[in-house]
């Protein structure tokens, strides 16, 4: 990693191939996020469906909660897999390879630097001596 996050040294589509990149990561992790949203709320509700399935129960609606019980709780949210699946093959096969490309393509071409785009942004966006516009760690005023 280098004292200058701008990275004088490297070109601008290098740059930028690099910012997309890590925009590209950057959604994949929001992706992510949202996947694991999806196993918690899944799972919430499948914690609700069987609380349901014990009030019908205690009201006397005993098909409609053997029914539900058999046929909705515990049930594959899609194709042989519970959301803990999705989530552990997603992180397996896509999440950690994208991470991996991202770190090799900033090793292979920035010396591991990451945010150089965005170093490069702030330099240009920021107004030099101005108060809350300061360079910051590893940028030159």
């Amino acid at each position: 990693m280098t004292s200058d996050r701008t990275r004088p040294d490297l070109d601008d589509t290098t740059v930028e191939a690099l910012g997309k990149l890590s925009e590209a990561l950057e959604t994949v992790d929001q992706a992510r996020g949202f996947l694991y949203a999806f196993h918690q709320l899944t799972g919430k509700a499948d914690r609700l469906l069987q609380e349901s399935v014990e009030l019908f129960e205690q009201a006397g609606a005993g098909v409609l909660a053997a029914d539900l019980d058999r046929d909705l709780v515990g049930r594959n949210v899609i194709a042989d897999r519970w959301t803990f699946q999705i989530v552990e093959d997603f992180d397996e096969n896509y999440w950690s390879s994208f991470r991996a490309y991202d770190a090799r393509a900033r090793d292979e071409l920035a010396g591991g630097d990451r945010h150089v785009y965005e170093a490069r942004m702030k330099q240009r966006e920021r107004t030099a001596g101005h108060p809350n516009h300061e360079a910051g760690p590893a940028l030159a005023d």
